[in-house]
């Protein structure tokens, strides 16, 4: 039975230079064949795999449009089955019209996510590597990049193969020796499954522990601006943003609600949060405006707390010091272009009586009126988060909570093991869990998956991917 042939416009639909229509199948190569004409009046089915051929499009006689189209035969292509791609020319409405011809000569309209679906179940990437087209294609910094392309790459599914591939080898020595104890013996042996299930979990463990930084690398840095009024708090976002973006006066209380933006700085993002200025008020509209600062500050990743170096510090200073206790955080200390009468020093040593560590924070001295000091921000902020050994090492880093999921109840099920094992239960015992964290890591590459899974994870793909 031949698999329907599917078609969708695989570049963003918007008048441009350029669109690609991708069409993808048993009989993709013959359905565009009838279409397509070249100057040579070659057929397409006559082309080599892996060409790039020029012609038109025509329809009821009628030239649709100018076209380039790539050829690649099964298995040789994205989805392992022949596919065929149209560079149309990028007005919305000729691409529109090239579409709507496929489809009235046999082609069916592609589901979200359908190509890669494909790609998947026809064992050309694994499940991992599936999502992690989506990952590269939401990359908003070089860091998520690096990890899309490590991802797509295989390096999830090599990590999650290999610690498998140990876990049913134990699980076949066990059952092995059970069904012929007489030449496989398991003396000594919980001792021995032990410490490889003891090593197994060490990694396991690492791997859930690095979806903090995937977290970060994936969604950004949640970095809430606080600090009392009328200290450049809104100067110092504009700044960052490059733009005018919050209100900026000499009236203290100015900015009542949240501002909220995103921001690459170097090579991560910041989810910027701009919040009314904490300080005592009777006002209530204030007041309302004041709390949600404190409860951003109670969620945030990153605390940039702005402090005027031309006022002397008071008590709504130590009020926001004190709210953002075990907060990683950098001190802006502005308005540097003026006569400071607050130091470093100063600053250090508030924070030591309150007994906040050094390592917990960073004073960088800026101006936001002359736009000085923030150069250093970025490495600052990186330093915080992104721990540069485990990238630079190349270590696979979890940014999936799809697959921390998994792996935690993979971590489960082999804790159950040692239980076992302390409890001086029989072997067979081992292997009921131990299957269970197999399974566990076999949903994360694709090996142990039912379609309403694979139909929800590729649901979330555009059109034409």
């Amino acid at each position: 039975m031949k698999n329907p042939t599917i078609a969708a416009i695989a570049t963003a639909l918007d008048n441009s230079g350029i669109a690609i229509i991708r069409v993808s199948g048993d009989e993709a190569i013959d359905i565009v064949s009838k279409l397509f004409i070249t100057p040579s009046g070659k057929l397409l089915s006559d082309c080599k795999s892996g060409t790039i051929n020029y012609g038109h499009i025509i329809f009821n006689s009628d030239v649709i449009d100018e076209v380039y189209v790539s050829l690649f035969r099964s298995p040789n292509s994205y989805t392992r089955e022949d596919v065929v791609e149209i560079n149309t020319h990028g007005g919305i409405y000729v691409t529109k019209k090239v579409l709507a011809v496929l489809l009235k000569n046999g082609c069916r309209l592609a589901m979200p996510g359908e190509f890669s679906k494909r790609a998947f179940l026809n064992g050309r990437i694994d499940l991992s590597q599936a999502e992690a087209v989506m990952e590269l294609i939401n990359s908003e910094n070089d860091l998520s990049l690096k990890s899309g392309i490590s991802k797509l790459s295989g390096s999830v599914y090599k990590k999650i193969k290999e610690i498998r591939d140990e876990i049913i080898y134990e699980i076949a020595h066990i059952e092995s020796a059970l069904d012929d104890p007489e030449h496989i013996s398991l003396d000594n042996y919980s001792e021995e499954i032990r410490n490889k299930i003891d090593k197994i979990l060490k990694e396991l463990t690492k791997l859930s522990d690095s979806t903090e930084t995937g977290r970060i690398i994936r969604n950004g840095i949640k970095t809430v601006i606080v600090g009392k009024p009328n200290v450049g708090k809104s100067s110092v976002m504009n700044v960052l943003l490059g733009e005018d973006r919050a209100i900026v006066t000499d009236i203290e209380g100015t900015t009542r609600d949240s501002i909220e933006e995103g921001l690459k700085l170097g090579n991560i993002n910041l989810r910027l949060i701009d919040t009314a200025g904490i300080r005592n008020s009777e006002d209530i509209i204030e007041n309302i405006g004041i709390e949600k600062s404190i409860t951003l500050c109670n969620d945030a990743d990153l605390i940039l707390f702005v402090i005027d170096s031309s006022r002397e510090l008071d008590d709504n200073d130590i009020k926001i010091i004190k709210m953002t206790e075990n907060k990683k955080m950098i001190i802006l200390l502005n308005k540097t272009d003026k006569d400071m009468v607050v130091s470093e020093e100063d600053i250090d040593k508030l924070m030591s009586e309150r007994g906040n560590a050094s390592s917990t924070y960073h004073i960088i001295p800026v101006s936001a009126k002359e736009n000085i000091g923030f150069d250093e921000l970025s490495n600052v902020a990186e330093s915080l988060f992104i721990d540069t050994n485990v990238i630079n090492s190349n270590e696979v880093i979890i940014t999936n909570l799809r697959h921390k999921a998994n792996i935690d109840d993979a971590i489960l099920s082999l804790n159950s093991v040692i239980n076992s094992i302390e409890l001086g239960m029989p072997e067979d015992f081992y292997t009921i869990d131990m299957m269970g964290a197999y399974t566990s890591l076999g949903y994360i590459i694709g090996e142990e998956v039912d379609d309403d899974l694979v139909n929800e994870i590729f649901s979330k793909f555009c059109m034409g991917k």
